[in-house]
């Protein structure tokens, strides 16, 4: 959990600084470091649910990709 809240930390930090390096507004980094990640959360939601949603693993088929299931799964279950 430690290194979850360092990189979140460091996140938020960078995310800051560089935001601030180009725009040189306090007003604006401070609002893109902590809009930024709530939205990178709620679409990190969506991708995560819908990543081995039987729909998409249909279409990768019809469209010559490789479809596994399982290795949607598999990965889902690791991240």
């Amino acid at each position: 959990m430690a290194k979850t809240a360092s990189f979140g930390i460091l996140h938020l930090c960078s995310a800051f600084g560089i935001t601030y390096a180009l725009t040189g507004s306090v007003a604006v980094a401070g609002a893109v470091t902590f809009v930024e990640p709530l939205v990178n959360t709620v679409m990190h939601y969506f991708f995560d649910k819908y990543w081995a949603h039987p729909r998409l693993m249909a279409w990768l088929g019809r469209s010559g990709r490789a479809a596994d299931p399982a290795a949607g799964a598999q990965l889902n279950a690791a991240g």
